[in-house]
């Protein structure tokens, strides 16, 4: 668990699995496989053996040694409903952090479909915690079915990362959606964003009544481009959040 953080729209992370396998467009510049395999076959480190998937019990009760509350990026090193991950372990994730109300966890997955299915055979009907949120990736208009599988997910909180952002996304249904990040890839090989895109993602969500947080525009490294949006800051977060302050 890293106490503290470089992501704007949250304080901590915890990684109670690392590694994962390239699935989206999106993946192509993964920070997070880039910075694993750094360490590939270096003895002794905790990415001996790169970004090969790892499951970590022993990091799965940090939460509830973390007293005071913090929003919690979960598995920011990895994908919790990657298939390779046995639901026994899905479950022990889930129990610490329903256990640790205190903190606002955040997942995000591409494979919606897998989390919607664990998130309805968990909490069937009913929502599920509010300070649990659960959102997925959306790096272009590939990505937009994945919306549906959320919006059919019975998650405390529902929210999008649109990032990195690589193509225009087109209309998006937000229905049932609370909040939205966007932001352009950072790093080696970047690819370009574009306003329109940026521009088009927020004004669906002005129009929709959903919270929007434009993360950056990217670059080389991620603060090269700024975080202003036609001369602005976005930073607004679901409402669950705003009364938590």
């Amino acid at each position: 668990m890293s106490d503290g953080t470089a992501i704007e729209w949250t304080d901590a992370t915890w990684n109670p699995v690392t590694g994962c396998t390239k699935i989206t467009r999106g993946c192509d510049n993964c920070y997070a496989a880039r910075f694993a395999e750094r360490w590939r076959g270096v003895p002794g480190h905790p990415f001996e053996n790169g970004f090969d998937l790892t499951l970590r019990p022993e990091r799965v009760g940090q939460p509830l040694r973390w007293k005071r509350p913090r929003m919690i990026f979960v598995n920011s090193m990895s994908d919790l409903f990657h298939k390779k991950v046995p639901r026994h372990f899905i479950d022990s994730v889930f129990d610490t952090m329903e256990a640790a109300h205190w903190h606002t966890f955040q997942v995000l997955t591409k494979r919606s479909s897998p989390m919607r299915n664990y998130l309805r055979a968990r909490y069937g009907e009913e929502r599920g915690p509010s300070h649990i949120w659960c959102g997925v990736s959306v790096e272009d208009t590939s990505g937009v079915p994945r919306i549906t599988h959320l919006r059919d997910s019975p998650a405390g909180v529902r929210f999008l990362s649109v990032e990195p952002l690589i193509g225009a996304v087109g209309e998006m249904d937000l229905t049932g959606i609370d909040w939205v990040i966007a932001g352009g890839e950072s790093g080696p090989g970047a690819r370009p964003i574009h306003l329109e895109w940026v521009r088009e993602v927020r004004d669906q969500c002005l129009a929709q009544n959903v919270a929007f947080f434009f993360k950056q525009w990217g670059g080389l490294r991620p603060k090269s481009g700024g975080r202003e949006l036609d001369g602005q800051e976005w930073n607004q977060f679901p409402e669950t959040r705003l009364e938590a302050l």
